[in-house]
């Protein structure tokens, strides 16, 4: 019987933490906690610890840290400056010295994204295929991607993080993330305090300008991801995060971006995908 694997979770407003038993991949005592990206970095290295320090982790555990970018994973420095909009003042920040220095203990580090695919490819949507793309749909958009089993880059887009690529002359997530959405909702006369998912809602009421701004900014994903995963060769696509709550009303409008997919499937739990991601980087880094 293995010992269960301790990982952590990083998002844009929230950190979680969770034990994850490699004999079934299964999560316990998960623990999530509101964060603050525009802290200091004392506040968020201290938040990061202290989520962490509330589970049973087995001594001599290695955790599982997932991510998001711009970050060196290998060295556990973070690389976010004023441009990415999030944990601006952890720019050039030893995270990885820091938890270790916490916890104690040895740190892996993983991107958000492809902790996920990992995760849906071990224990969730993706189990038995053998080129998978993982995108995940929150504040912004990232993508993660898996052959047998192993994290990869497949050479395009930037270390393959879709969110790099331009559409139309545009960054994708000028046009496709939370905040576009929103400001772009606004802009056509919406509610300002509207949130994707309301967003939605009214879109599937029948609102033209919510339809219109959605159609946008799924159109555009469909765009950036379709020629890449396409050049992938991807066998599958899983979908998470936050706005895949809405992917009934959102694949139609991605498909017509991106021409050809291959099968898409929604992850019935990314968070624990997440957590499965991470945990099996730590144990097989």
């Amino acid at each position: 019987m293995s010992s269960p694997s301790p990982v952590l979770e990083v998002g844009g407003t929230h950190v979680s933490a969770a034990l994850v038993d490699p004999d079934g991949w299964t999560v316990s005592d998960a623990v999530r906690q509101p964060l603050d990206a525009d802290a200091g970095a004392d506040e968020i290295l201290a938040r990061l610890v202290s989520v962490a320090l509330k589970l049973p982790a087995p001594a001599g555990s290695t955790w599982g840290v997932a991510m998001p970018d711009p970050f060196d994973y290998p060295k556990g420095i973070a690389l976010f400056d004023a441009a990415v909009g999030k944990f601006g003042a952890l720019h050039g920040v030893d995270v990885g010295a820091a938890l270790r220095g916490g916890l104690h203990a040895e740190v892996a580090f993983l991107n958000d994204a492809d902790a996920f695919a990992l995760g849906e490819w071990t224990a969730g949507a993706a189990v038995g295929a053998a080129r998978v793309c993982g995108l995940t749909l929150g504040t912004g958009v990232g993508s993660g991607w898996v052959v047998d089993g192993a994290v990869v880059d497949p050479g395009y887009p930037r270390n393959g993080r879709i969110h790099l690529v331009d559409v139309d002359g545009v960054p994708l997530e000028d046009v496709m993330s939370r905040r576009a959405i929103r400001r772009a909702f606004a802009a056509a006369g919406g509610a300002p305090s509207a949130d994707v998912r309301e967003i939605a809602d009214l879109a599937r009421t029948g609102d033209d300008r919510a339809a219109a701004v959605l159609e946008r900014a799924l159109g555009a994903l469909g765009v950036a991801v379709g020629s890449v995963l396409a050049g992938f060769a991807a066998d599958l696509l899983v979908v998470g995060g936050s706005m895949a709550a809405s992917w009934d009303l959102f694949e139609p409008w991605l498909r017509a971006g991106a021409g050809t997919l291959p099968p898409v499937r929604v992850s019935a739990d990314a968070e624990r995908s997440g957590f499965v991601g991470a945990a099996v980087h730590a144990l097989h880094p």
